[in-house]
């Protein structure tokens, strides 16, 4: 197969590259990370401005319906440069459950400004009792025109700066619900925080919260939020890439740079072996995101086996890459002043978003024992 990218694609990999090394350094970094939830930063709007919200959408819903391999190049220069927006979990993650669950005016209501920068969503479906399935004990009742929601979402990721929040909940029919909430609607409390890696996530209670009927997006969201899982876990395995190679090009800048017994740490060779480990797993990682990227348009049953077997492998990979290069560098590693520490705490978290390695594994698992 030919894996070559087209001269769009490589236009767009080098305008990514050029743009997070101009406005993403460390010191830029941490005055993004330091903004207060729900002002939109300048790198959004660069973002908006240069089409790359419109991009993962569908041409019909207004965006330039780009395809998995679009994707994975956008994720994988987010990934290298630690970029902070919540680019797949404020846009792409409840933007494309949007596409697939809702009618046209609440498109028009919560898509279209979503495309054009004007606000960010979030996507609570993770529960305390479920691990990573979809299974919601958070319930809907309806009263008339309205519905009545109760439960709580354990870490919503994007959850402080998000005008609205899509919910999953489970409808006296049984089936799952889709449920769009104003983050300013009476009855919804949030506990806000950071997880280790400085992504910011929260807590979502409801109670007894009321919304119109029409903020009911689905009655049966099951397959589109399956889907839309899907895209997340190879997109996150694409930014996994991006990370794990900024993490190997600075462990190995360190070992030229620093220096032992009057050598440098590079010119001893069971350090090299252990960089050639790591570039192993980045290799091997990067084939397997490639599977993922072009697998999102197979039959369900296949994409999902062959994503899991990505984001598993790849969840493995980030985690030794993280634990060698800490090691690699020493005590500095671990300190904040050494880049290379945010990168490996970003590299850690990555094996638990939208599910681990145990986890994907089962599927793996399950998909074999049914072939």
């Amino acid at each position: 197969m030919d894996f070559a990218l087209t001269d769009e694609q490589r236009m767009l990999e080098e305008t990514l590259t050029r743009l997070v090394a101009d406005q993403v350094s460390p010191q830029q970094r941490r005055t993004m990370l330091a903004t207060p939830a729900g002002e939109t930063s300048e790198l959004w709007r660069t973002f908006a401005e240069l089409g790359l919200l419109h991009m993962p959408f569908s041409e019909k819903l207004g965006g330039l319906g780009g395809d998995g391999t679009d994707l994975m190049i956008i994720m994988r220069a987010l990934g290298k440069g630690l970029v902070p927006e919540a680019y797949l979990a404020g846009l792409v993650l409840p933007g494309q459950l949007l596409a697939l669950s809702s009618n046209s005016e609440q498109q028009a209501r919560w898509l279209a400004p979503l495309l054009e920068g004007e606000h960010q969503l979030a996507l609570a479906w993770q529960e305390h009792s479920a691990r990573y399935d979809t299974f919601a004990v958070t319930t809907a009742s309806q009263h008339g025109n309205q519905w009545q929601l109760s439960g709580r979402k354990d870490v919503v990721m994007n959850l402080a700066a998000a005008a609205a929040i899509l919910v999953t909940a489970t409808l006296p029919s049984g089936k799952l619900g889709l449920f769009i909430v104003p983050a300013n609607t009476p009855g919804v409390a949030q506990h806000c925080y950071h997880t280790i890696d400085d992504q910011p996530a929260g807590d979502l209670v409801l109670t007894n919260v009321t919304v119109p009927a029409d903020h009911c997006l689905s009655d049966d969201v099951s397959d589109a939020i399956a889907e839309v899982l899907a895209m997340g876990r190879a997109a996150l395995c694409a930014e996994a890439i991006g990370t794990m190679e900024a993490t190997c090009d600075q462990t190995l800048a360190y070992l030229k740079e620093r220096r032992q017994f009057g050598l440098p740490l590079a010119s001893f060779q069971a350090l090299q072996h252990r960089m050639v480990d790591m570039h192993l797993h980045l290799e091997q990682s990067r084939s397997m995101t490639i599977l993922a990227a072009t697998s999102l348009s197979l039959p369900a049953r296949q994409r999902d086996y062959k994503i899991a077997a990505a984001k598993a492998y790849c969840g493995e990979s980030a985690r030794f890459i993280a634990e060698q290069a800490i090691q690699l560098h020493g005590a500095i590693g671990m300190t904040e002043e050494c880049y290379v520490a945010h990168y490996a705490k970003r590299l850690v978290m990555f094996d638990h978003y939208l599910g681990d390695s145990d986890y994907h594994l089962e599927t793996v698992s399950d998909g074999l024992q049914v072939a």
